[in-house]
């Protein structure tokens, strides 16, 4: 059983890096001033937005986020 927790203590710990360096990686999502005037531009690349690298961050995020949350509570059940 101490195998296991090692074990998902190290999974859990190397998800948790990954998630910092996935969500530091994302632009911010405020643009401010200059959002509200040029909101129209938006519409055009809004179509492609899963294709972007933003799109494809924040799939990553949202996988990673998943993942630390069931390490998370597969330590709590097995501690």
């Amino acid at each position: 059983m101490d195998t296991l927790v090692t074990i998902i203590s190290i999974v859990h710990i190397i998800i948790s890096v990954f998630l910092i360096a996935v969500v530091l990686l994302q632009s911010g999502k405020t643009a401010g001033l200059s959002g509200s005037i040029a909101g129209g531009a938006e519409s055009f690349f809004g179509k492609n937005k899963g294709r972007t690298i933003d799109g494809i961050l924040s799939k990553w995020t949202t996988v990673v986020a998943i993942l630390f949350i069931i390490t998370s509570v597969a330590l709590t059940l097995l501690k």
